[in-house]
């Protein structure tokens, strides 16, 4: 699938509407889940773009193109809602002051985070195994990465044409992982540079709470498609 440029610019990859069976092997359940045809980015949120929109040039480092990492949760939402505010579009997040209550109203059409289900789907491109093609050809990861991230896109992509869906960065979900057992903890997926191979798989899932930062830790654009259409 060919990246279509929003109004803003932003290129971002219409994925079609269908299932995705999710399992957690902590407690050894499994479920399916329905997704809707939503807009993703090809590739995770660069240093360059985040720190253009949010103005903190300070952050940018050496590696411009890289995925941003070192960024929260908290972060990653206030972004979403920042560049979705910059590009004319209506913020999908409300957030409480104290920053407990985050609401996603899921029928604008500004950027989000995407959900586990539609980040695991999107990343699978209909391919039933635990990877979309042979780890070292796809993903920067323990054993090629040198111990540092790498620019986007440089790894080829899956069949709908998304870049380092594995490898490179984890990348921030919108989901409570558990809430009865981990309270507000969220989810991430894909693996990342200094994950080992097995880190690096379409149904491996992570979580932290959502002031959690560290150096192999992103996040990737989506935005819903409302159900009276979107402008692309």
């Amino acid at each position: 699938m060919k990246p279509e440029r929003n109004r803003d610019g932003y290129p971002m990859v219409q994925i079609p509407a269908g299932e995705i069976q999710l399992r957690d092997d902590r407690i050894k359940t499994t479920w399916t889940a329905q997704v809707n045809s939503f807009l993703l980015a090809p590739v995770p949120v660069t240093a360059a773009l985040y720190c253009s929109i949010m103005q903190q040039t300070g952050e940018l480092g050496d590696k411009p193109q890289a995925p941003i990492a070192n960024v929260s949760w908290h972060d990653a939402i206030l972004f979403c809602n920042t560049i979705s505010q910059k590009s004319g579009l209506k913020a999908c997040y409300s957030v409480s002051d104290d920053r407990e209550q985050v609401i996603c109203d899921r029928e604008t059409d500004g950027y989000r985070l995407p959900t586990e289900a539609e980040w695991q789907y999107a990343c699978k491109a209909g391919t039933g195994g635990y990877r979309y093609g042979e780890l070292d050809q796809i993903a920067w990861y323990g054993e090629n990465s040198e111990g540092m991230a790498h620019e986007v896109g440089k790894k080829l992509p899956n069949a709908w044409g998304l870049y380092d869906m594995l490898g490179n960065v984890w990348e921030w979900c919108w989901d409570l992982y558990d809430p009865e057992v981990y309270g507000p903890y969220r989810v991430f997926r894909g693996g990342s540079w200094a994950e080992e191979a097995r880190g690096c798989g379409a149904t491996c899932r992570r979580r932290s709470h959502p002031t959690f930062r560290i150096e192999d830790l992103g996040f990737r654009l989506a935005r819903s498609i409302p159900s009276k259409g979107i402008t692309s």
